[in-house]
This record gives structure tokens, sequence and C-alpha cells, in this order.
């Protein structure tokens, strides 16, 4: 039945792209994020669903689509000369096997995100892939909530749609793009054209929010916990009321607490002390050795190259009989720990050059949005939208790459779709100005030769 309702979903989607190619677009960011493929038994299984639907996006886009308003990017030629050099590392890989497995996806991803914004030219299709984004990593998580609510989670063991702990199914990762999104979907409620704001839109939207903030409970991820707390104070910098503001989180934070499983309150015990907790003081060792394996080879491994460590750890033990506390050291020996970090991942694997592009390409992204924001302080009524969406994306990827700090989300598809509408709304926001000749900051739009035509956005 699942088989079935999968291939007569695609089968529409697919139809009515005949008529509007665009369509195909969101069709491979839904394949990408949910994976149906995966998810069937038989029929779509033995399909190569992505990448069909990323020749026919790419093909339509170039021979059908209308290109007015079309611009490349800075940020995507940086994108090409990360891609470019991770290919080369690729071929000079430490374990070449290995290596390319994982590069048969993280070029998809980079040339995806390369080609992404070049469909993104007016506020229809900016908002089209940002309710694609929110809906399609929403069907992982309103599932992944529901099982929380009906006692069905654990660490390693909440299953989001498929019983796989690899890509967005994998708990800590999708903790992070869960809380990510929240902004998003904040944004989509408020401002929204595709689904009207409404009392229905809202109630869906807070559901969805409460599903997202769920997950890091039912994953027991810390990461995810982390990224929910500083969400919350990154939330002040917008907030007109913040005294109510604070109440109310302080408030919902009180009535929560006491409804949390035990066992998701002394996992989160282990973020004061990571020598307790096996899995972060091994991080924590893999770390050292990364940095010091670079030093040694500036320019990485090539992917997946921490198979060659071993790390010799020792874990903490505290142990407390009748009051008396006392603390046993356990040495132990790990081999082929993964990063548990993008940087680390980056630095790792692409070495010091890979490390600065990717930087550098999160901190553009950043910046780039800070000034949106503060251009369009006072817009007026029509841009009333540009603002909160540069505020949403911002704060999303900031969160992004905080949970980076714990997880090896480096190359994770979704972000780059999250880069790309960046990207996206960047380049339609200058191309709007230069059309229109306006100064955000006041609204004003400079006066226009005798007979020259107002520009239809």
């Amino acid at each position: 039945m699942r088989d079935l309702f999968f291939l007569a979903f695609l089968l529409a989607a697919f139809g009515l792209s005949i008529r509007r190619p665009f369509l195909l677009v969101m069709i491979y960011c839904y394949v990408d994020i949910v994976a149906p493929q995966r998810l069937s038994y038989s029929l779509l299984a033995k399909l190569p669903l992505s990448l069909i639907a990323f020749g026919l996006a790419v093909v339509t886009w170039i021979f059908f689509d209308n290109k007015k308003g079309t611009r490349v990017d800075l940020l995507q030629g940086l994108l090409v000369i990360l891609l470019i050099y991770c290919g080369l590392t690729t071929i000079y890989a430490d374990f070449p096997k290995e290596a390319l497995d994982k590069w048969s996806w993280v070029w998809k991803a980079l040339l995806w995100s390369i080609f992404l914004p070049l469909t993104l030219r007016t506020k229809l299709r900016i908002e089209m892939l940002a309710l694609t984004m929110c809906l399609s990593a929403g069907t992982l998580a309103i599932t992944g909530g529901l099982k929380t609510v009906l006692g069905g989670s654990g660490y390693g063991s909440l299953q989001l749609l498929l019983d796989d702990n690899s890509g967005l199914f994998e708990g800590s990762i999708f903790s992070t793009v869960a809380i990510a999104i929240i902004p998003l979907i904040l944004w989509l409620a408020r401002y929204g054209t595709i689904f009207k704001p409404s009392r229905y839109v809202w109630a869906f939207a807070i559901a969805l929010c409460f599903a997202c903030l769920l997950i890091p409970v039912g994953t027991q991820a810390r990461t995810g916990l982390v990224c929910a707390a500083f969400l919350v104070v990154l939330g002040l910098r917008d907030s007109k009321r913040k005294t109510t503001y604070i109440g109310i989180i302080v408030g919902g934070a009180l009535l929560a607490l006491p409804l949390l499983p035990a066992a998701f309150a002394a996992r989160m015990d282990t973020i004061g002390n990571y020598q307790s907790d096996e899995s972060a003081s091994t991080r924590v060792a893999v770390w050292g050795w990364t940095w010091n394996h670079v030093l040694e080879h500036p320019l990485g491994g090539g992917f997946d190259m921490y198979r060659q460590n071993e790390l010799q750890v020792n874990k903490v033990v505290v142990h407390n009989v009748g009051g008396q506390i006392t603390r046993e050291i356990i040495p132990y020996t790990d081999r082929a720990r993964a990063f548990h970090s993008s940087y680390f991942e980056m630095l790792g694997e692409q070495g010091f050059p890979g490390l600065f592009l990717w930087l550098l390409l999160q901190l553009i992204c950043v910046i780039r949005m800070e000034k949106i924001r503060r251009r369009y302080a006072t817009p007026v009524f029509e841009d009333m939208w540009i603002r909160p969406l540069a505020s949403a994306l911002q704060g999303g990827h900031i969160v992004y790459l905080l949970g980076s700090l714990f997880v090896g989300i480096a190359f994770q598809p979704f972000i780059y779709m999250l880069i790309a509408l960046q990207i996206g709304l960047h380049t339609y926001v200058k191309r709007r100005e230069e059309e229109a000749r306006w100064r955000p900051l006041t609204g004003d739009i400079a006066p226009a030769a005798p007979g020259t035509p107002i520009p239809n956005f």
C-alpha cells in the first residue's frame, strides 16, 4: 500500500510539472529529503529516483524555464571551487573505496546547491522552496514527534520513517535540522502566500514546531537540546515584547520539565561531565587526533580518513555508595571513530584549504543575511517579508553551525539547500534594488527617466 501511495503521488507530481517545469526542482528536493525510494518495499526501490528527478529538473530548466532575472552569485563560484577541491582529494584519498562512496552523494549535494539559486528568480519560487523543505522535513518531525509522545523514543532507537541511522534519519543530525527549520516554519505561517495566514495555518505551524522540539527529546540527542536552547535565546533578538517572551519560555520550560523522560534527563547530565560518557569522551579524543594528523598532512586525507585512527581514552565512572563518592578511571581503546564534528570533518578530510573554503562559505551567508536584515529594518509594505525571512534563514544557519560542533554534517544536502535559499534571496533582493533603483532604508524610489517601464516583480 505504501508503494502504491508513493507511486501515485510522484506520478501526479511529475504530471503537473509538464506545464510548470519548476515543480521538478521541488520534486527533487522532496525526494532528496524524504527519500521515498528508501521507504519503498519494491516498486521505487529498484529505480534511481533521485538521479531521475535531478536530471529532469536540470534539463527542463535549461530548455523550458524562463531565465528572466536569473543571476550568478559569488557563492556559487565558491561552491564550484569546493566541489572541484573535494573531487581532487577523493582521487588521492587514504581510503579510495570508502571515499568514492561518500563522493557519490556529496557531488550531487554541492552541484544542486550551485544550480538551485538559478531557479529562484521570484518571491513565489523562494517561498515554494522554503515550504517544500519545511513540509518534507516535517514528515520526519511529525513521525518522530508522535512516537515520542506515545513512548516509542530512546537514544538510537527512535525510527524516523526508516530503520536506518544515516543521513537525516540519524537522531543527532535530524535534531539539528528540526530545530534549524523552526524559524522558517514561523515565517511561512506569517508571510506565506501559498497557504495564506489563517487560524488553521497557524495551528499546523505551531504543532509542527512542537513536533520539531520533541525530536531532541525522542532521540535523546544532546546536540538538539543545545540547539533548542540557543534558538530560544536567539529569539530575543526580534522579539518586540521581550519580557513577555521570556515569561512564556520560562513558563513552558517549568511545565515541560516534569514531563521529560528520566532517560532523557540522565543523558543530558553528561553534557557537564563528558568524561562519564563514552560517546562524548571519545569524540574529544578524535578531535585531538585529527588536529595532530592534519599538522602532518595539511591537505587532508580525503573522505572517511577517520578510519585510520586509534584512540586511547580514559572513561571516568562516578560511584555513589552510601554518600561516599568515588571515581573510577577505565582506560579503553577505540578505533575508526568518526569525527562527530563538521569542523573536524572538514579539517581531517579536506585539510586546511577545505576547512577555509567551508568556513568562508558559512561566514558570507551569515553576514549577507545580517546586511539584508539591517537594510530592510523599515521597508515599504510589500517588502515586509524580506527582513523576517533573512532573520529566519540566518537563525537556522547559526543553529546549524552550532550543531555542527558536535555532529558531522559538513556535507548534509539539506543544509546546502538552506544555503541555496539564502543565495536566492540575496540575488533576488539585489536585482530588485538595481532594477527599481530602490533605497530600502527609507522605502524611497529614485525618479526614473520619462517613459521608463515599471519593473514587474
